[in-house]
C-alpha cells in the first residue's frame, strides 16, 4: 500500500492514526498507544538479570484497531508505507515488520485470549533503529489493543513478557525486558528502577533540574544480526563458568575476572560495574546531584564502549561533541549499540542551548542534521480517548 500523502504531517499520531483508519477501513477505531522508552543507565544488563534505570517518554506509537468479524488481520503502517494481512490460523515468521504484530498475536493466542479477526492501522513518531525501543512499543500497544477487543485485561507486568516473549521468539530477536516493560508499565515524571530477574520495579522521581537530550546517530542498528546476540550469548557463557544463573548474580568480581577468559572477562566487568553505576544514579537522584549522575553516564560509556565493545566511532564522536558542550553534565550511547542513539543529561535552564549546540557540531561532522530532541517521561500504555 503506497504511503497516505494526504495525512498531514501536522497532526499527532493518534490524530493521524484515527483519520487514516476511517479512510481506509471506513469506520470509528478504538486507539491504543505504547510510548517509547529512554534508558538513563543500566544497559546490557538486563538480560544478564541486572537492575536498570529506563523512563517512558513522550514519543508513542499508537494502534488504531477495531475487530472486522473474521479469522485475519488486516494491517497498514503509515510509518512503513504498507498493508499486509495475516491469517490468525496459520501464523508464521516472515522476516517483515508484520511480524512484531503476528507475533503478538501468537503469544496471546498461546496464553489462552480469543485473539479476534481485526483491522489495524499503525501511525508512530518513534525514529525506528534510533535506540528509542519502537519495536517494543509497537509490540506493547498492540497487545493492549488486541487484548481490548477479545474483552481481556493483564497487567503490565504480563504485558510486557508477552510483548518481550513475541520477540524474542516469533521475531527472533534475542532482546532482555526492560524496553517493553518500560513501555507498559512507565510513571509520569519518573524512571523506573526495574529489577531485571524477579521484574520488581519502583518509581524514582526525577528532579526538575534536569532535562534527557537524545540524539541520533543516523546509523540504525540491527539487533537481530549478530554482534548484540554475540554480547548475550558470552555473557550466559560467562555465567556457566561462574556458576551462577545469571551475571547479575556475581558478588565477588575479582575473583571472577580471574577465572574468565579476557573477552569473557570483559563482559563481566561491564554487567557488574554497570548494575554498580544503576545502584550510584539512584542515590544521586535522590539528591538531586546531576554532576554526579552525569558522571555516572560518562562511565557507563567507557565500559560500554571498552568492555561490551557495543559502540562504533561516531557514536563515540558524537558522545564526545555532547561532554563538551556547555549544559550537558554526562553522555553515553544508549540501547544495544552498534549505532543509535546517545542520552545526555543537561541543566533544564541550558537544555535548548545545549540541544543545538550538540546538533550543529554533529552535523558538520556527518554532512546532515541529526534528529535531536528533549524529552519527559510519561505514563505507560493504554487506551486513549478516540
Amino acid at each position: 500500500m503506497p504511503r497516505d500523502q494526504s495525512a498531514s504531517s501536522d497532526l499527532t499520531p493518534p490524530a493521524r492514526a484515527k483519520a487514516a483508519f476511517q479512510r481506509r477501513f471506513d469506520g470509528a477505531p478504538r486507539l491504543f498507544r505504547a510510548p517509547g522508552r529512554i534508558n538513563i543507565i543500566g544497559e546490557h544488563v538486563d538480560y544478564a538479570g541486572g537492575l536498570v534505570l529506563p523512563a517512558a517518554i513522550d514519543r508513542q506509537v499508537v494502534v488504531a484497531a477495531r475487530a472486522n468479524g473474521s479469522l485475519r488481520l488486516t494491517v497498514a503502517s503509515g510509518a512503513m508505507g504498507a498493508e499486509t494481512a495475516v491469517d490468525l490460523g496459520a501464523l508464521a515468521a516472515s522476516g517483515g515488520w508484520i511480524d512484531y504484530i503476528a507475533g503478538v498475536a501468537q503469544v496471546l493466542g498461546a496464553a489462552g485470549v480469543a485473539v479476534p479477526g481485526a483491522d489495524i492501522w499503525i501511525e508512530s513518531d518513534l525514529a525506528i533503529g534510533a535506540g528509542l525501543s519502537s519495536s517494543a512499543a509497537l509490540e506493547v500497544a498492540v497487545a493492549c489493543a488486541l487484548l481490548a477487543l477479545a474483552g481481556a485485561t493483564a497487567d503490565g507486568a504480563q504485558i510486557a513478557r508477552w510483548a518481550r516473549d513475541a520477540e524474542n521468539d516469533f521475531v527472533g530477536a534475542p532482546c532482555g525486558i526492560m524496553d517493553q516493560f518500560a513501555a507498559a508499565n512507565g510513571v509520569a515524571g519518573a524512571a523506573l528502577l526495574l529489577d531485571c530477574a524477579t521484574l520488581a520495579a519502583e518509581p524514582i522521581p526525577l528532579p526538575e533540574t534536569a532535562r534527557f537530550l537524545i540524539v541520533d546517530t543516523a546509523t540504525s542498528h540491527a539487533h537481530a544480526e549478530g554482534e548484540y546476540s554475540r554480547r548475550r550469548e558470552e555473557c550466559e557463557v560467562a555465567a556457566r563458568l561462574l556458576g551462577v544463573d545469571q551475571l547479575a548474580a556475581v558478588t565477588d568480581l575479582p575473583v571472577a575476572l580471574e577465572r574468565l577468559p579476557e573477552t569473557l572477562a570483559r563482559r563481566c566487568r561491564h554487567v557488574v560495574t554497570e548494575i554498580a553505576r544503576v545502584r550510584a544514579a539512584v542515590e544521586a537522584l535522590a539528591r538531586a546531584d546531576l554532576a554526579q549522575l552525569g558522571s555516572l553516564l560518562d562511565q557507563s560509556h567507557v565500559s560500554l564502549r571498552d568492555d561490551m565493545q557495543v559502540s562504533t566511532d561516531a557514536v563515540d564522536r558524537l558522545v564526545a561533541i555532547a561532554q563538551a558542550t556547555p549544559g550537558v553534565l554526562g553522555a553515553r550511547m544508549m540501547g544495544g549499540g552498534f549505532g543509535g542513539s546517545i542520552i545526555a543529561i543537561v541543566d533544564a535552564a541550558l537544555a535548548d542551548a545545549a540541544l543545538a549546540g550538540v546538533r550543529d557540531r554533529f552535523a558538520a561532522v556527518i554532512g546532515k542534521t541529526p534528529e535531536a530532541f528533549l524529552c519527559r517521561a510519561v505514563g505507560g500504555a493504554g487506551e486513549i480517548a478516540a
